[in-house]
């Protein structure tokens, strides 16, 4: 797989990574919070499908998820002096305020159908990040793509439990 020419990490891009990690560690803290508040109670008293994940799942996921997600918009960051990162990068910060948006609505606020419309935004946001990523760098891509698919498969379990309730 050509990823492009190589770039090799300098002292300060380090700390962009960790950097990024920490964004996702603060979205996903926050997020993570304002969820479990709500799954004992509100959320298990939902109609869901039957397709919908066991609690369990979403935490190891995401987990996994925002890693990937930081690993990638780093990795594009890294190119900044080969390509044109501007683009890609304010995309991926929109979508992680999208991203972030949605746990807020769905989970904090229990506004479901809001959230739906925030989780297609997102899925959009998300789709373009990836184009725009793998354009810059294959790998970083590449690291988004489960991502752009487990946000297609939470917009429909979305979709379904708005239908639903």
């Amino acid at each position: 797989m050509n990823t492009g020419p190589k770039v090799v990490p300098r002292g300060r891009d380090w700390i962009v990574l960790a950097l990024l990690l920490a964004l996702s560690a603060i979205v996903a803290g926050i997020s993570g919070a304002v969820t479990v508040q709500n799954v004992g109670v509100w959320y298990a008293a939902l109609n869901k499908p039957a397709f919908n994940p066991p609690n369990a799942v979403f935490g190891p996921a995401w987990t996994v998820l925002y890693i990937a997600m930081a690993v990638a918009a780093w990795r594009v960051w890294r190119r900044r002096s080969h390509a044109r990162v501007r683009i890609p990068t304010g995309l991926y910060l929109t979508q992680m305020v999208f991203n972030f948006a949605w746990s807020i609505l769905f989970f904090g606020l229990h506004r479901i159908g809001d959230a739906l419309i925030d989780i297609l935004i997102l899925l959009g946001l998300l789709a373009a990040t990836t184009v725009a990523f793998w354009k810059r760098d294959k790998i970083a891509g590449a690291l988004m793509i489960p991502y752009l698919a487990w946000v297609a498969f939470a917009a429909v379990l979305n979709a379904a439990i708005w239908t639903l309730n």
